[in-house]
């Protein structure tokens, strides 16, 4: 018998984030049943813990979709730490905790404690390229929308690959209705993981509005992704001038699944950094 969590990341209001199943004691359990449990949960993410293999990193994780596994993503990072802290199973040294996952080392930072503690990633590096004029038609295509041109829409790769476009608003964005087929083969065709769009909000709240598709990897949107605001991150610091060099935003997602997530994000000397809250909503035990 294994402890886990079903923790919801970006939110401290119960099944309003995003969530993941988080398997507290992973050793022993084969490629193969890690895939058939993240399966059998269901969810956009299911996450393994294990020892850490590198002197640096408190633990390691691996990151599984229905469908196959992942080598960073957002959400999973941050709600599994939430369920490591609240099992007592590590502590934060100098205010942090160091994650190993096939994408390397990441760091999360930990303030607050209970349900106002807030946890903070740095996202990996990014590749960025900017999407061909035919791709770009065929993106809009799968939206049913236009999307900006004078910021390219661009493939940017954190571990998790998204295709990133900004639409004309906040209200153009939540009226999609994604061609989920159409979408898949585009997401194989460029080898990324979905498709996150982002329009500006006027209500003064939230800077942006966020939707992540992902039917290539059995997510037809994902609730509030934290890869994917972290590629819109990246994005955004690539396409807009920002005169300081920094810059800082609010995001909101999930409206039109359910959910009520918030994420805050930093983009700095050509780093991202994605932090929000987190709460559990369920625990137990899985017979394996």
């Amino acid at each position: 018998m294994r402890s886990y969590k079903v923790v919801d990341a970006f939110s401290n209001k119960p099944f309003m984030g995003n969530p993941v199943a988080v398997i507290l004691d992973a050793e022993g359990i084969s490629d193969a049943e890690m895939q058939t449990i993240a399966r059998w949960t269901n969810l956009s993410e299911t996450t393994f813990l294990l020892p850490a293999t590198s002197p640096e990193a408190d633990y390691r994780l691996r990151i599984f979709t229905p469908r196959s596994e992942l080598p960073f993503a957002g959400h999973p990072t941050i709600g599994s730490a939430h369920a490591i802290l609240e099992a007592g199973l590590h502590t934060p040294r100098d205010g942090q905790l160091v994650q190993e996952c096939k994408a390397g080392l990441i760091r999360i930072a930990v303030s607050g404690e209970g349900s106002e503690r807030t946890l903070t990633l740095s996202m990996p590096p990014a590749k960025l390229r900017t999407l061909s004029d035919d791709e770009v038609a065929e993106l809009e295509a799968i939206l049913g929308s236009s999307v900006l041109k004078d910021e390219a829409p661009a493939i940017i790769d954190v571990g998790a690959v998204w295709v990133v476009a900004r639409l004309d608003s906040a209200e153009a964005v939540l009226q999609l209705t994604p061609d989920f087929a159409r979408s898949a083969m585009f997401e194989r065709k460029l080898g990324a993981t979905g498709v996150t769009v982002f329009g500006k909000h006027n209500d003064g709240i939230t800077d942006i509005e966020v939707r992540s598709f992902a039917p290539s990897c059995g997510v037809e949107e994902d609730p509030v992704c934290g890869s994917g605001n972290g590629s819109v991150g990246y994005f955004r610091a690539s396409r807009e001038s920002v005169a300081v060099g920094r810059l800082t935003y609010t995001a909101s997602q999930g409206r039109q699944v359910g959910r009520d997530g918030l994420i805050s994000i930093i983009a700095e000397n050509g780093l991202v950094s994605v932090g929000g809250m987190s709460v559990t909503c369920a625990e137990g035990k899985l017979n394996c």
